[in-house]
């Protein structure tokens, strides 16, 4: 059960995520869960993000008790176009050719979430250890760009805001000028999806309410 003494651990170093969690009040450890998230030849989007969260929830199964967290929550997203997976950028000019490809054009936002219970839950003893999920799912959004002329490229990948994201842009930054559309969850293209991770928190039984404290006017 996630609450003050047994606050939920995000396996992740994305400040965006992190401020999703936080926004929506729930008690929080972060640790960041270093895997290897380079795709493999022939590797589907599908296929990717869910290799790559199993090993974020194993690497963050490690860091759980001696963060002393309960519950365990890791993410990962993608942008796909078309056939293609968008990751990070390797620098500027990756970033420019991202956006160029993106420009005009619709592409999806892929997040895999993954909770796993407290490691004293899992029985028999010998399993402990093991990253054994109790929900996982991918929720996928629409996003639309407007067409983007070569100077906007440029000046925006110039920022560095999009360096660190995937498909080398930031819906909830300056990269907001891009976009001209979504259909889905906004918080998933930032990099998680509320919604569906509260809902998946309460019917795994590890939230007893939720808000888990009243809100207060200003």
């Amino acid at each position: 059960m996630i609450d003050d003494a047994h606050p939920l651990l995000l396996g992740s170093g994305s400040p965006r995520r992190r401020e999703i969690l936080t926004t929506l009040g729930l008690p929080l450890r972060v640790a960041a869960a270093e895997v290897d998230e380079a795709g493999r030849p022939g590797e589907g989007a599908a296929a990717y993000l869910e290799r790559v969260t199993l090993a974020k929830l194993a690497a963050a199964r490690r860091l759980q008790q001696a963060v002393g967290a309960g519950a365990i929550l890791v993410a990962d997203t993608s942008v796909i176009l078309g056939d293609s997976i968008l990751g990070k950028p390797r620098d500027e000019g990756d970033a420019r050719a991202m956006l160029r490809a993106l420009s005009g054009r619709e592409h999806q936002v892929w997040t895999r979430f993954a909770i796993a219970g407290a490691e004293a839950d899992l029985a028999p003893a010998a399993t402990r250890g093991r990253a054994e999920a109790l929900h996982a799912e991918t929720v996928v959004t629409r996003v639309r760009f407007r067409q983007l002329d070569d100077d906007e490229v440029a000046s925006y990948a110039a920022t560095g805001e999009g360096l660190d994201k995937a498909g080398a842009y930031a819906i909830q930054g300056i990269g907001a000028f891009a976009v001209a559309g979504i259909e889905g969850s906004y918080s998933n293209v930032v990099g998680l999806p509320a919604c569906e991770v509260v809902a998946a928190l309460r019917a795994a039984g590890l939230l007893a309410r939720f808000p888990l404290s009243p809100a207060r006017s200003s």
